[in-house]
């Protein structure tokens, strides 16, 4: 199976690789922004498992014309995973302008050039898999992370379009949100949240729904489907009275 994984060195994408490459039938085109970083973890599954095979591109993720290059460089996509991002310091964003397009741009507009041209590529082949992981963020605007969380809502949307534009094909489009899940992504926060998840069962998830091809929207793990409804439904005069 040819596997393209964009935003590659990720926690959680690095996860998914892992038991992707575990298949020595297996075939992974890494996709990332650093170069000595991409052929680190090229270099690390190389040894973990040497039966796979691996191949790295650096990509502006940013620049259209190299992401339809990065894409239709790796030929056929049976399985492709989207899983770049950033968070971002809502108080930075409110104060920068620049720091809110750097934002909007990594964590709304590349990925969504990314799933267009890696759709294209599907099209041509007439089937394929794409996962988009997004985040429990994108469910409802708070004020403590409402950049982060648009970007993400736009991200659902945009997925939610692709689904019905496919429904017909034998395309599967699946959106993935996490809930707080450990990473260098969360670690980096002054202050991250109880209880995280751990990125390898959050991976586990995302490879068994990408290993169904069936479209989707799943929320990992299951608990935050609940916790969401519940935050969704609390009424507008309640909810901004919540320090959240």
């Amino acid at each position: 199976m040819r596997i393209l994984v964009i935003g590659a060195t990720s926690t959680i994408a690095t996860e998914c690789e892992r038991i992707w490459a575990s298949d020595p039938n297996n075939q992974l085109t890494l996709v990332g922004r650093n170069a000595e970083h991409l052929d680190a973890l090229k270099n690390d599954l190389h040894i973990r498992y040497p039966k796979a095979t691996y191949e790295a591109v650096v990509c502006d993720f940013e620049s259209p014309q190299e992401v339809e290059s990065a894409v239709v460089s790796a030929g056929r996509i049976d399985v492709a995973l989207i899983a770049h991002g950033q968070l971002t310091v809502q108080e930075s964003a409110q104060d920068d302008l620049s720091v809110l397009s750097d934002s909007l741009s990594i964590n709304a507009i590349s990925p969504a050039l990314f799933a267009e041209a890696i759709i294209k590529q599907m099209q041509l082949q007439g089937s394929g898999t794409l996962a988009v992981i997004g985040s429990v963020a994108g469910d409802r605007a708070r004020r403590s992370n409402y950049v982060y969380g648009a970007a993400k809502g736009f991200l659902e949307l945009y997925c939610d379009g692709l689904k019905h534009r496919l429904a017909d094909t034998k395309i599967a489009v699946i959106f993935v949100k996490p809930g707080p899940t450990t990473s260098k992504m969360t670690l980096a926060m002054a202050n991250p949240p109880k209880g995280m998840a751990e990125a390898s069962a959050v991976a586990g998830d995302i490879v068994s729904a990408c290993n169904k091809g069936k479209p989707l929207t799943m929320y990992t793990p299951k608990k935050w489907q609940l916790i969401m409804f519940v935050i969704r439904s609390i009424p507008n005069f309640v909810f901004k009275k919540l320090d959240i």
